[in-house]
């Protein structure tokens, strides 16, 4: 699992700090680091609500595209 560039694109671009999303989805900063970092698979249910959170879709943050791999 690689670096999710995407959701960390996502977060910036909605001005939100690491912090900010974790609090929004209830989990710690420290998490969100991890799945930004790629060293932590999010359950589906986080995954959406941290879509939910950034106004985007599960394909924009999370589908692996085969130019990705």
């Amino acid at each position: 699992m690689g670096k999710n560039l995407r959701m960390k694109s996502a977060r910036v671009k909605k001005d939100m700090t690491q912090a900010e999303l974790a609090r929004q989805v209830g989990v710690t900063r420290q998490t969100i680091n991890a799945i930004e970092s790629g060293a932590y698979n999010p359950t589906i249910n986080l995954c959406i609500d941290i879509c939910r959170a950034l106004d985007v879709t599960l394909d924009d943050l999370f589908w692996k595209e085969v130019d990705d791999e």
